[in-house]
């Protein structure tokens, strides 16, 4: 059942757990677009791995009040009054995709020395990688390509991006198997097998109608004000300064950082770039996997994450 807490600038942040309420706690971040109902893994599972799950619908999304002109940093500080609501003492946080920029912030940051791990899946690196060893838009799909250099072009002003997330948003709206099957189209054919589950496909699909069902005026076009500013704003906060440095992770944080080879979303280079500036993770990088293999790895992170919190 969703459940909201109100953080210290009285914003309402909407969160779902599931799984033994007495089992260790992890924190699952969702992806860009996305929302607390994103995929996750059954009730049941949850009981036989002794992992209690935690998912949040960023600001913006879902049932999240927007926070405007917010960093990646500052979703520390989100999770944090969850887990104080909780009375959580210590947790773990996994990100995917879109959140796991996110779930960095969670190890640089540590509040209250209560976070114990941390797993980021297919994440990208920060703007700042950009000519330090890395081409960031090299390697993504044209979408992605597009969507990145119209924000880059238009920076601060985010009416040109809005406008063109409104119309994506009202086609996951009338029809979010029309959304999907854009990305499919992009997908290396082994994310495509991964997404034609139909467990993962009903997940995928619910999770983005939630993710654009809040909307705010005034950001789009004049044919269509309605903007997914959540998804706006996880996109200029990929694109800013994250607002903290990746050497303020601590050496004895256990961190995993996991790829696929053939992520056209994240592209790999990402994960070398993360890998060579937080040396002391432990780097999985899956040869026969892309994007959406994170789906099918997400027990044995979850597992990773319980274990190294033990120790």
């Amino acid at each position: 059942m969703v459940a909201t807490v109100q953080t210290s600038d009285e914003r309402t942040i909407a969160y779902e757990t599931w799984g033994d309420p007495k089992a260790h706690p992890v924190f699952l971040l969702h992806g860009t677009p996305g929302s607390r109902l994103g995929p996750r893994l059954r009730t049941f599972d949850l009981h036989k791995l002794g992992v209690r799950l935690i998912a949040y619908d960023r600001p913006g999304y879902g049932g999240s009040d927007r926070h405007e002109k917010r960093t990646v940093v500052d979703a520390a500080e989100d999770i944090d009054a969850i887990a104080r609501a909780l009375r959580l003492d210590r947790y773990s946080v996994v990100g995917r995709s879109g959140g796991a920029p996110h779930a960095l912030a969670c190890a640089a940051r540590n509040l209250r020395h209560r976070v114990v791990s941390v797993a980021a899946l297919v994440s990208l690196a920060p703007p700042d990688a950009d000519g330090d060893g890395l081409d960031w838009l090299k390697g993504m799909s044209d979408s992605n390509v597009e969507t990145y250099k119209l924000l880059d072009r238009h920076a601060p002003d985010v009416t040109e991006l809005g406008g063109r997330l409104a119309r994506n948003a009202d086609t996951i709206r009338r029809d979010p198997m029309v959304f999907l099957a854009s990305l499919h189209r992009e997908m290396p054919k082994v994310d495509r097998v991964i997404v034609e589950d139909a467990g993962i496909r009903q997940h995928l699909l619910r999770n983005y109608l939630s993710a654009v069902d809040q909307t705010e005026q005034g950001e789009g076009t004049a044919d269509d004000p309605r903007a997914p500013m959540g998804w706006v704003d996880d996109l200029v906060a990929f694109r800013t300064h994250w607002g903290f440095d990746l050497k303020q992770i601590d050496e004895s944080m256990p961190v995993m950082l996991w790829h696929g080879e053939h992520d056209v979303f994240a592209p790999v280079a990402h994960f070398h770039w993360l890998s060579r500036k937080i040396p002391s993770a432990k780097a999985v990088l899956q040869p026969s996997a892309a994007h959406f293999a994170a789906l099918p790895a997400l027990p044995q992170v979850l597992a990773w994450a319980r274990d190294e919190a033990r120790r």
